[in-house]
């Protein structure tokens, strides 16, 4: 195998090194196996009867299906399987919200193998990389992960990833979708690093409060590990390099290993009483509660990291030095604030609003859209994201949502809708 100590997984950050407090996302999680099923079902409705559609979500004849380690599992649990960012992978196993409570109590195991891994070597590969995000790279202790964004020459993000500091080199973790343009845009902006794709790496996230619980027998360390720690270690006998992070909002743990050892790990974790299977549409409706941004909804090469509500992920030696690609409209919209904002948006009754939804005042002017929008089943109600002007980002205003020629009422929320679990 390659060397695991590549990879460190895509979780949220934090800010410059001391700066824990001002933390406000991180990465992947959870499910619930059903084993009456000996076919993974093709075609899954993907309408209202789930949270919300993965963005990345194409007809299967309409781009080239890969698949991961983990695929003959799938297929033994009985999954449900759509072809997502080129990948055929779970969107659920035992439901959606069964899925998701579950990850909420316990522990869930999610595939996120389809994930773009990087490495970046070079002496001076963290100094290159903040040539194209506002993150600090160069303060990353070894160990340790940060969450960060990629932004282009107008200030908009290419994507959102998490670094890893291996001490000997970087890795990147980003997202599917963007593997291409990812993988050009560094090459392009980069001198002097060597960029690695790993493509013999499986990524598996166990997330929940009880994850740790699980690892425990295997790591006596992870008692000490805190969010963002990135390290080797052995579980069941196989390599692997596991860091304290995850999408959820939950305590968890994100773990890389060999492909060939994937099928192996993942069985002999889900062996364990507390562990179950989930698909990608839990992992969107935790993102969601958690607040947590999905690239191609909340996050687009449009959309400014000041615009996103992400100032975090920029530290004041960043945004002060302004060297890097798209600083200038970053600066100014710091100072003078942005002409959107993204929220949290909790629209009245029962009926969820999706991506894409139009915003107006209760005076029938436009006032934004939606980004994100479903069914949180943690709150018992829906929950959305979405872009308002800076006036109307007041914690209470009052909004309405176009969904299908109806409306719905709405008002402006505070995120996350579900607390952040991590351990600091």
């Amino acid at each position: 195998m390659a060397t695991l100590e590549s990879v460190g997984t895509k979780p949220a950050a934090e800010g410059e090194r001391a700066d824990r407090s001002e933390i406000s996302q991180a990465s992947m999680t959870e499910g619930a196996p059903r084993f009456g099923q000996s076919t993974p079902q093709r075609g899954a409705n993907m309408s209202d009867s789930l949270p919300n559609p993965p963005h990345d979500s194409l007809p299967v004849e309409d781009q080239p299906v890969a698949m991961t380690a983990l695929h003959q599992l799938h297929f033994e649990l009985g999954a449900k399987m759509v072809p997502f960012a080129g990948w055929d992978m779970p969107i659920q196993f035992d439901g959606v919200i069964a899925e998701h409570q579950w990850c909420r109590s316990n522990a869930g195991l999610f595939d996120v193998s389809h994930m773009a891994v990087l490495e970046l070597h070079g002496d001076d590969a963290a100094a290159q990389l903040e040539k194209v995000t506002p993150a600090g790279i160069t303060t990353v202790d070894v160990g340790r992960q940060r969450y960060g964004l990629l932004t282009n020459e107008s200030g908009g993000i290419v994507d959102d990833f998490i670094v890893t500091n291996w001490g000997s080199h970087l890795t990147m973790v980003s997202n599917a979708s963007r593997r291409t343009e990812d993988l050009q845009f560094l090459s392009q902006h980069l001198t002097g690093v060597d960029i690695v794709e790993k493509t013999d790496i499986s990524l598996i996230a166990l997330q929940g409060p009880k994850s740790a619980e699980v690892l425990l027998p295997e790591d006596a360390g992870i008692a000490n590990d805190v969010f963002l720690d990135n390290r080797m270690s052995e579980l069941f006998g196989i390599q692997v390099a596991i860091g304290r992070s995850g999408y959820t909002g939950e305590d968890g743990f994100e773990i890389a290993v060999a492909s060939d050892n994937a099928d192996q790990l993942a069985r002999r974790l889900l062996d364990h009483p507390a562990v179950r299977p989930v698909g990608l549409g839990a992992r969107d409706t935790l993102r969601l509660e958690a607040g947590l941004c999905l690239y191609g909804n909340d996050l687009t090469t449009e959309i400014s990291p000041v615009e996103a509500d992400l100032r975090w992920t920029m530290p004041k030696r960043r945004r002060e030095a302004g060297d890097f690609l798209g600083s200038a409209r970053i600066q100014t919209e710091l100072e003078t604030g942005p002409t959107r904002i993204r929220v949290g948006i909790a629209p009245q009754g029962r009926r969820p609003v999706r991506d894409g939804a139009a915003l107006t005042t209760i005076d029938g002017e436009g006032a934004g859209f939606v980004s994100s929008g479903g069914f949180g089943p943690t709150v018992d109600r829906p929950v959305a994201m979405g872009y308002v002007s800076p006036g109307l980002a007041t914690i209470g205003t009052e909004l309405v949502a176009d969904v299908r020629g109806k409306e719905v009422q709405c008002t402006v929320s505070e995120l996350p809708f579900a607390p952040h679990n991590y351990r600091r």
